[in-house]
């Protein structure tokens, strides 16, 4: 019970600390890029971490066809949060540069509005299928 509080404890512990010190470096006028970077790194030691500590666990048991079915389920819940926010990522981008595009087609010329907000829904619509596809990957 201890152990299993401890493995939780790191990984959370971890990423408040590299938040912080993130942060204290952003504000005293570090490069901004450098404290992006420290988290992503800080996200995939942690990441690792997680990935690796259930696995060891279920080596130790020797449970294997209980440990290979909760490996299946936690890597398909992975795919579809995967597919989800990639998408919604990409989609995101996809408006961001297009509905600034779509307002000024519009303002120069309010005719071209229907064809202007065609490509803001092409935007969303990438969102969408990512959506559609993590569940179809969780009802699989």
């Amino acid at each position: 019970m201890l152990l299993n509080a401890l493995l939780l404890t790191i990984p959370v512990v971890f990423l408040v600390l590299s938040v912080v010190l993130a942060t204290k470096s952003f504000n005293k006028g570090k490069n901004p890029k450098r404290s992006m970077l420290v988290q992503l790194v800080s996200f995939g030691a942690v990441f690792a971490f997680c990935m690796v500590c259930p696995l060891v666990a279920s080596a130790a048991t020797g449970d294997a066809a209980a440990a290979s079915d909760g490996l299946a389920n936690g890597l398909k819940y992975l795919g579809a949060g995967l597919a989800t926010g990639i998408s919604c990522i990409g989609g995101g981008i996809a408006v961001g540069k297009g509905a600034p595009a779509a307002i000024g087609a519009t303002a120069e010329d309010p005719k071209n509005f229907g064809k202007a907000i065609i490509f803001v829904a092409l935007g969303e619509g990438i969102a969408l299928y990512g959506m559609l596809v993590s569940i179809l990957i969780l009802n699989a």
